[in-house]
């Protein structure tokens, strides 16, 4: 079934303003030709969606439920529509983007510059927010859009808003360099149940993460030191006072740590979040281009 929207469009009306002749009037339209678009979607539809009372139609129960979905049908396609008109309006005003620290460094920074080149009438506002932070900030609407991971458990991404794929990345157990696994193969987690760990802070991204990966493992962590900078927790690490599990583009080569992938590999799917409803403007979508 392929449904017309012109004539889903004319069926809307008729049920807004219920007779041919008013809806031929407001279309600037003939009768006639109003009932024989109206015919060609009941062929279409293979459904009666029309009844005659008279000399007047009126809408069966099917042409009624029909014209209230084309409704939002019609809307639907119209958001879509400007959506895609707004791809030739220049962006401009500010745009608040909510990330993580790893994206900051990787994905934000060099999307900010080649903004500035192309647009010099947008405005990028980074907030450093990690999932925990920057999915509730979005539905509040403290920030336009925000760089999150589809598989942060404790804060779902749900069918109130709409994701645009970026990359991917793979957790990997940081050891300091003279650390005794250095150059071996995948690790098993198991084999530092006796470590000490440096981990992000409660109840972020990567601190739950890697509770539960070293729980699945068979042990619970011995925890010397939490960090809200990566910087930090890598200096931990090189000065040999702990291990821990990063995400591979949050570990900046300036620090002499060693990774090591795992056993189980664990991918860290990246993606942009904006709120589902109104077309976003112009400039969200610019900043959205710049990061894909």
């Amino acid at each position: 079934m392929t449904l017309n929207p012109w004539r889903l469009r004319l069926l809307n009306k008729l049920e807004a303003h219920g007779t041919i002749r008013a809806v031929a009037t407001a279309l600037d339209l003939s009768p006639s030709s109003v009932s024989q678009q109206l015919a060609l979607l009941e062929t279409e539809t293979r459904t009666k969606l029309l009844e005659r009372t008279g000399r007047r139609v009126r809408l069966t129960p099917a042409g009624l439920i029909l014209a209230r979905r084309a409704a939002a049908i019609l809307d639907h396609m119209d958001a879509v529509e400007a959506e895609l008109r707004s791809f030739g309006t220049e962006p401009a005003g500010l745009v608040r983007l909510g990330a993580f620290q790893s994206a900051i460094h990787t994905l934000v920074t060099p999307a900010v510059l080649r903004l500035a080149r192309t647009y010099p009438h947008l405005e990028l506002q980074v907030l450093e927010l990690e999932p925990h932070e920057s999915l509730p900030a979005l539905r509040s609407g403290d920030v336009d859009l925000v760089i999150t991971t589809t598989d942060f458990v404790e804060e779902p991404l749900g069918p109130d808003l709409d994701l645009v794929p970026l990359t991917t990345d793979l957790i990997v157990l940081l050891v300091p360099p003279g650390h005794p696994t250095v150059g071996l193969g995948p690790a098993d987690l198991a084999a530092y149940a006796d470590e000490p760990w440096a981990f992000d802070r409660s109840g972020s991204y990567m601190s739950n993460l890697t509770t539960r990966l070293c729980r699945q493992a068979g042990f619970e962590p011995k925890v010397v030191g939490r960090f809200s900078n990566y910087s930090t927790l890598l200096r931990h690490v090189e000065a040999g006072l702990s291990v821990a599990m990063l995400p591979s583009l949050a570990v900046d080569p300036r620090y002499e740590v060693a990774t090591r992938p795992l056993v189980v590999p664990v991918p860290r799917a990246i993606t942009a979040a904006v709120r589902r409803g109104a077309a976003p403007r112009p400039a969200v979508l610019a900043v959205l281009d710049a990061l894909s």
